[in-house]
């Protein structure tokens, strides 16, 4: 009985930590209206991911996380573009197709030192009015297996948190027009397209391009 009253409070502590998100920030520029006024195509760039564990998982190494973390900045970058583009009528602009975006900066040895170029210059090689930048800090603090656990009986099971932080930049002189942050719990289950639908939702009409 003992044992069933601790594993219960336990499993309260974290539903109660799931809860804990910290509110958005939320940024806008004066200029913000009228610049966007004149937006027609916009570029995802990839996402800067870093990842960090309370407890280094058996066989990993710092490159392994290095890989893991690069892998996860495209995967959100995909997951954004397939958001908005299942919702292309909510919005005012078209996003260019990431494989064009990324194959531009590529060309442009652009794509793996992203931050040594300032954001006009980076939508005057995409061809594009403007650039959402995002960056996704990961850290995994809890232990998997009890978060399968929590989540089977409970439907939630943190297992990490996740910081985003979305920035739109003026492709004409690189001005930033639009800044979000949000911190979020992350389940066990979560994946990169399931990450970008809870944040766009939290984003909702706050996302400057968003038909009123």
């Amino acid at each position: 009985m003992k044992y069933s009253i601790t594993f219960i409070l336990a499993l309260l502590t974290t539903i109660t930590g799931n809860a804990q998100e910290s509110a958005k920030q939320v940024f806008s520029s004066p200029n913000l209206a009228t610049e966007i006024f004149n937006h027609k195509t916009v570029a995802i760039l990839p996402f800067k991911a870093n990842i960090s564990y309370k407890r280094m998982p058996k066989n990993y190494n710092s490159q392994t996380i290095k890989d893991e973390a690069v892998q996860l900045g495209f995967n959100l970058q995909s997951g954004m573009y397939t958001y908005l583009l299942r919702r292309v009528d909510d919005y005012l602009v078209s996003v260019q197709d990431i494989e064009k975006t990324n194959t531009l900066l590529r060309q442009n040895k652009a794509f793996e030192n992203l931050d040594e170029f300032t954001a006009d210059q980076l939508a005057k090689m995409l061809g594009v009015d403007a650039v959402i930048k995002c960056s996704y800090s990961y850290e995994k603090t809890g232990s998997e297996g009890g978060a399968i656990v929590t989540t089977i009986l409970f439907g939630v099971g943190k297992v990490a948190t996740g910081e985003l932080t979305m920035a739109i930049y003026n492709g004409k002189d690189g001005d930033l027009l639009w800044r979000f942050y949000k911190q979020m719990n992350e389940d066990v289950f979560s994946s990169a397209n399931a990450v970008m639908e809870r944040m766009m939702r939290k984003v909702g009409r706050n996302f400057p391009y968003q038909k009123q």
